[in-house]
């Protein structure tokens, strides 16, 4: 029986897929749930597995095509036996060979996989530092330095073309965005073309963070499976100021004010990708180990490239670290619907003044950006206050005051 192989639906915010690699093709033998192809959508990369076992029948679409929710992509026959002498692509035989690297294969990320298989690697080869000893995009690449050999894209964002353009005049080279570049690009220009921005700025001493964290870290880690980092006590900070502003909290919808009684925090996370925002749902319901592992876990999935579609969706305030690379000032971008968004920076010790003393203090500069059509500077600036307070003395944070 010729089974159909359709796009999964799309959440409403994403409109397409592109194509990105095939992993069988016509007259090749497929399990059930082993996947098919990958799509790259402007957030995550999709994997579409087989609905049964059989046969490729025919593909519909090929690498590089924009597909939408439903379209189909491929014919599969179900029950039948590939033929002798059928072609096999170049990882699978590989993989064929040697047990071992096909099981590990089957493990890596769609980005690292893709990676892995256009310079013929063996993945039982390269060394893993992510979660659980996965193999990230950077490993291979270093792999690869490690070799000798160039690796397309090793300077910029992955690319979905198969073959790196010809280079242009001296040793220029041009590379086509990625979807989730090109959305990122999409989404800050309508930020600054559509809210009247305006950041707010303050500072806060996080001495008493710092010795909280240093009492309770080993007790923490050993209860909760997870290190007692800043996120905790910055989502917790940012939940209690939202209360006590709830327009901080909410967003605008033509003429109309949508006022979300909840807290759905983004927490901004760099990838090879891009920057991509998961959301802590509920985050006012969550504690603080809750919280640290989730944090951990987005991170390393979204580097993994197998974080879901579902967790990147929504948000209604996010928060943007630029300490983890040294910035120590930035005014941050909202993330569009949103109308604020906080931005962390280094922590840096810096002289100030304690009661008439002058003192070394562990200082952070905090910024808040803001849709002035909906926010007055008033709520903007006592929000930040509230924010710095809260750090400032923690226990507010378990008094809710």
């Amino acid at each position: 029986m010729t089974i159909e192989v359709r796009v999964p639906q799309l959440p409403e915010s994403v409109a397409d897929a592109t194509v990105v690699a095939w992993r069988k093709q016509p007259g090749e033998a497929v399990s059930r749930d082993e996947n098919l192809v990958d799509l790259e959508t402007d957030k995550v990369v999709l994997e579409v597995p087989a609905p049964a076992a059989g046969v490729v029948k025919e593909l519909k679409v090929q690498n590089g095509a924009t597909v939408t929710s439903g379209q189909l992509l491929a014919l599969l026959e179900e029950g039948a036996i590939a033929a002798a002498g059928a072609p096999a692509a170049p990882a699978k035989a590989a993989a064929a060979k040697a047990p071992e690297a096909r099981k590990e294969t089957e493990r890596l990320a769609p980005s690292v996989r893709r990676l892995v298989e256009e310079h013929h690697l063996d993945a039982t080869a390269i060394a893993g530092s992510g979660r659980e000893g996965r193999i990230t995009k950077g490993d291979v690449l270093a792999h690869i330095a490690g070799q000798g050999t160039a690796a397309p894209g090793a300077l910029a964002a992955p690319v979905s073309a198969a073959a790196t353009p010809p280079a242009g005049p001296r040793g220029e080279r041009r590379v086509p965005m990625t979807r989730l570049r090109a959305r990122i690009a999409e989404r800050l220009v309508l930020a600054q073309s559509t809210a009247a921005m305006l950041t707010t700025f303050n500072e806060v001493d996080l001495k008493a963070v710092n010795e909280l964290r240093a009492r309770y870290k080993d007790r923490f880690e050993k209860q909760h499976g997870a290190r007692l980092g800043f996120m905790s006590f910055f989502v917790k900070a940012c939940v209690e100021a939202l209360r006590r502003f709830p327009l901080v909290n909410a967003s605008m919808d033509g003429n109309e004010v949508v006022y979300h009684e909840y807290y759905d925090i983004g927490v901004a996370v760099s990838t090879d990708r891009g920057l991509i925002v998961p959301v802590l749902r509920d985050a006012d319901t969550l504690g603080f180990g809750e919280i640290e592992k989730a944090v951990v876990a987005f991170a390393n999935r979204a580097r993994e490239g197998t974080i879901t579609l579902e967790e990147l969706t929504g948000g209604t305030f996010t928060i943007t670290n630029g300490g983890v690379f040294g910035s120590l000032l930035s005014t941050p971008i909202l993330n569009m619907p949103q109308s604020a968004i906080l931005g962390m920076h280094k922590i840096q010790e810096r002289p100030v003044a304690v009661d008439g003393q002058v003192v070394v203090r562990p200082m952070m500069y905090l910024a808040l950006s803001y849709d002035h059509r909906l926010i007055d500077g008033k709520d903007a600036v006592q929000f930040l206050v509230a924010v710095k307070e809260a750090l400032e003395d923690p226990a507010r944070l378990l008094l809710q005051i």
